[in-house]
């Protein structure tokens, strides 16, 4: 699936010159393909990694039911489970930035997770970034596009260039 996206974006016509992936091994595994395609090594950053959270791990309809868990819900505008929305946001914008003012020519590409290109796409598009998780748009190996205007990020296309045929979610994005 991380192949079928790079070869999308390499379809594309763009020059890509920058990788950026997190440490998670998953996403470094997912930035390879983008490594042969364009010739270019992946650059780690801390900050676009998942956030962790108390149910890592947990199947979620095992958790909710346990009312120990509950106290961990109960500001679900935060979360109040792991790390807040506001703080993911902030830290994508400033890696998004960091690695698009850094970038002598052509496109970044940044292989990130589910959580942290979802809430970056509410921000750009002004919504609350509270939200349920089983509606986000944010498919496996799925290509979210952003463009710095004016100062602000606005987003400009999205894709799902992979066919999930077959694939287990295991959270790579």
């Amino acid at each position: 699936m991380a192949r079928q996206a790079a070869e999308f974006v390499q379809a594309m016509q763009r020059p890509v010159s920058t990788l950026v992936c997190s440490p998670l091994q998953r996403t470094q595994e997912s930035a390879e393909p983008f490594t042969e395609l364009f010739g270019i090594e992946p650059v780690i950053d801390e900050r676009v990694i998942e956030p962790t959270n108390v149910f890592e791990g947990k199947r979620m309809v095992r958790a909710l039911v346990n009312p120990w868990n509950w106290r961990h819900l109960r500001k679900p505008a935060l979360p109040s489970w792991g790390e807040p929305y506001a703080d993911v946001v902030g830290r994508m914008n400033a890696a998004m930035t960091h690695a698009w003012d850094a970038a002598d020519a052509g496109d970044v590409v940044i292989v990130s997770h589910q959580l942290p290109i979802w809430v970056t796409h509410l921000a750009v598009a002004g919504l609350p970034l509270r939200h349920d998780p089983r509606d986000r748009r944010c498919g496996l190996s799925s290509v979210t596009s952003f463009e710095m205007v004016d100062g602000k990020w606005t987003e400009t296309a999205y894709a799902e260039p992979a066919s999930a045929a077959g694939a287990v979610d295991v959270g790579a994005v």
